[in-house]
């Protein structure tokens, strides 16, 4: 991760000190941060309550809510809790988190530790994907003393890895993946203990809320959610920062502090939030009311405008085929719903039967919803649905010309751990279409019968797949070769050349994904 710059909008709070630091010690962090005075669980509740905490995680749960659900279990089980810090932050846009554990970890920490023993914790785990931010709380858990109350955990960075399901189950020793059934934390968490469980954020907010206490954190911001936020802008902003400000600060405020023009859209919440026209966005608010009322969503504090200068639907392209390679791929909606909306928004970039593209778009997503494991087919069809209304006319334009005439900057973050991709010897093809079976939503057919194979590496979930294709084509075409250096895993397709009986050479994509000349988040 490229460390971002810090801005911030009024007196800062959560970042205060991070403008002339690069971390906070323990010394450092008393000079800013009074010491939160011991409570109880009731009192814990009660403060949280009166200050009207909620998650900073994405999902906005109360966190009073959460802390009593965890109490209440360790009294109805006769268990000793656990807490974890979630600082992995697997959204590839998000860097709220990773500031906070590299540059205020001890804030982090005075939350995890209030809650830790309002609660009487066996212990407080921080897990991480950042070896950064693993060094940075490794170092602060060593200034405190703490020995073995606390412990640091660097977990693989994927997409899933920090659903909570996953997120304990790495933590527990195994596969960090959601498990198939769905339980909560609170209940049975680290190693079945009940544990509280939120992110980095969540907790620094939390140290935040005792030290000024509830009338002085609701000094700022809307009655219903004061306190500020904490947001990462980036996408084709010129100046991208992690930017601290009040909660209901204007969209298009912190827009033009950090040098973006919405262009033709900016994507709000994450890779499963939603896209905002340019017009909505510039007139709304940084709240969770404001931005479902424009129809976004606040999420994990994401804010990426997209500019003008790249193509809408070969960006979103990109990010729907990431969202089904970062899957865990072991339910239906995952494991079939996620590729087939991927290749639809392929079809729909290079212009291809779109009326038929967008319906399969949508008819995935319908089947995608409420259905998977884990919340991540939710959020993969709340994003593609939103870019088809959004980007509506670019759809239009792309089906009546072929494409919008802009390349794919790779402004939107999609990158995998993918090493390999599929090749074609177009003088052995005949067109069986095994390998759209095989690979599908991968790899389609095309209207002449012959297989239009993505320029991008195929994902690591996928390899396996992609070998068998390899080994049941009949015509020894199609093979898996390394992955070129200048390789980016984009969505977009390859489409075959000429009219009525076809090519068997590959026309280069009309948006081919280039290197973006903008600042990449992490």
């Amino acid at each position: 991760m490229t460390t971002l710059a810090v801005r911030q909008v009024g007196p800062p709070r959560l970042t205060k000190g991070l403008d002339g630091a690069v971390r906070l010690d323990w010394d450092a962090h008393r000079a800013l941060h009074p010491h939160p005075s011991p409570l109880t669980a009731d009192q814990l509740v009660a403060l949280c309550e009166e200050g009207r905490l909620h998650g900073r995680g994405g999902a906005a749960f109360p966190f009073a809510r959460k802390v009593k659900a965890t109490a209440d279990s360790a009294v109805r089980r006769r268990k000793r809790t656990v807490v974890v810090v979630n600082g992995t932050e697997g959204e590839p846009g998000s860097a709220k988190d990773k500031v906070l554990l590299r540059g205020a970890p001890h804030l982090v920490l005075d939350g995890a530790a209030l809650a830790a023993t309002a609660l009487g914790s066996l212990e407080i785990v921080i897990a991480v994907t950042d070896p950064a931010a693993a060094v940075s709380m490794e170092r602060a858990v060593a200034e405190r003393e703490l020995g073995a109350r606390a412990r640091v955990v660097l977990l693989p960075e994927r997409f899933v890895t920090g659903e909570s399901g996953a997120l304990v189950r790495g933590i527990n020793g195994k596969r960090p993946v959601p498990p198939g059934r769905k339980g909560r934390a609170s209940t049975s968490g680290v190693d079945g203990l009940p544990t509280l469980l939120s992110n980095a954020e969540t907790f620094a907010q939390l140290a935040v809320l005792a030290g000024l206490g509830p009338q002085r954190y609701r000094d700022v911001g809307p009655p219903d959610e004061p306190g500020t936020v904490l947001l990462t802008v980036t996408g084709a902003a010129r100046f991208p920062a992690v930017v601290e400000t009040a909660t209901g600060a204007p969209l298009g405020h912190l827009l033009d502090l950090c040098g973006a023009r919405a262009g033709d859209g900016v994507l709000v919440g994450g890779y499963h939030g939603a896209w905002l026209s340019a017009d909505v966005a510039t007139r709304t608010r940084v709240s969770r009311a404001g931005l479902k009322a424009a129809g976004g969503a606040l999420g994990a504090g994401i804010v990426m405008p997209l500019g003008r200068r790249t193509c809408p639907l070969g960006e979103s392209a990109r990010v729907a085929r990431y969202l089904a390679a970062e899957s865990a791929g072991q339910c239906g909606p995952c494991r079939l719903g996620l590729p087939d909306i991927a290749g639809a928004f392929a079809a729909l970039v290079d212009g291809y039967d779109t009326a038929a593209a967008r319906d399969t778009v949508r008819r995935a997503a319908r089947m995608a919803s409420g259905r998977g494991a884990c919340a991540h087919p939710d959020g993969t069809a709340r994003f593609v649905l939103s870019a088809l209304e959004v980007f509506a006319p670019d759809i239009a334009r792309h089906a009546a010309d072929g494409g919008c005439g802009r390349p794919v900057l790779g402004v939107l973050p999609a990158e995998t751990e993918a090493r390999l991709r599929l090749e074609v010897d177009w003088s052995r093809c005949d067109g069986h279409g095994l390998c759209a079976d095989v690979l599908r939503g991968t790899v389609r057919m095309d209207e002449h019968n012959y297989p239009v194979i993505p320029p991008g590496p195929v994902p690591v979930r996928l390899e396996a797949d992609a070998r068998r294709a390899v080994a049941v084509c009949p015509g020894l075409a199609l093979r898996l070769v390394p992955r070129a250096p200048h390789d980016t895993p984009a969505s977009d397709s390859s489409r075959l050349s000429g009219a009525g009986t076809p090519s068997r050479s590959v026309e280069p994509s009309r948006h081919t994904a280039g290197t973006a000349q903008v600042p990449h988040p992490p």
